[in-house]
């Protein structure tokens, strides 16, 4: 079952990446992250993808300190997510007009919460920027709410700052991501667990 566990995985990361990049070609605004990728990119000229893997690897290493132990889904998380979101920005044109930016934005929004319940449920691992608010959580006594909130204001501060796209999308993203990945996560925890007799 390892190996069905490693295919939804990959498939769940994939999955948000392609949710990720068609949020970006609505240009209606991004998850926090990704308007600091995309601020980023504007000073430095890399992508969307390389610099999601260069702040994945960045972040994997304050769990130093926290004492956090990456699993093959940290590092599966850094990668894919970055190249899958690299390749859809590349096939995926720009969206005109509001009919087919509204429905790229909120086909995204949806497509983060269905990766993101996948490669939770997969169960081999979170991804880098998750670990940190769990390790704050362990270590400082932080709530998970707390350490999600105060990071990702942090990042969203900066990335809009160096002149990353927050908008509704921001907005939208912030409020459905967690009632999304509550309702998809059902579907694919223990999917691979052996059945009692």
């Amino acid at each position: 079952m390892w190996g069905l566990r490693f295919i939804q995985l990959l498939a769940g990361l994939c999955v948000f990446g392609l949710g990720a990049a068609l949020m970006v070609r609505s240009n209606l605004g991004l998850d926090p992250w990704n308007v600091f990728h995309q601020g980023l990119s504007g000073l430095t000229g890399l992508s969307l993808g390389v610099l999601s893997i260069l702040s994945g690897v960045v972040v994997m290493l304050l769990w130093i300190p926290l004492r956090q132990m990456p699993g093959i889904g940290t590092i599966a998380n850094i990668l894919m997510i970055g190249l899958s979101l690299d390749f859809f920005l590349w096939v995926l044109p720009e969206f005109q007009g509001w009919p087919l930016r509204i429905g790229a934005l909120a086909f995204g929004v949806v497509l983060t919460g269905f990766g993101s319940a996948a490669y939770i449920g997969a169960g081999m691992g979170t991804g880098p920027r998750d670990g940190l608010m769990v390790g704050l959580n362990r270590r400082l006594g932080w709530s998970i709410r707390v350490s999600r909130m105060l990071v990702e204001v942090v990042v969203l501060a900066i990335g809009w700052l160096l002149g990353g796209v927050a908008g509704v999308g921001t907005v939208a993203f912030a409020l459905c991501i967690g009632p999304l990945v509550q309702f998809f996560l059902p579907w694919f925890q223990n999917r691979f667990q052996p059945r009692p007799e």
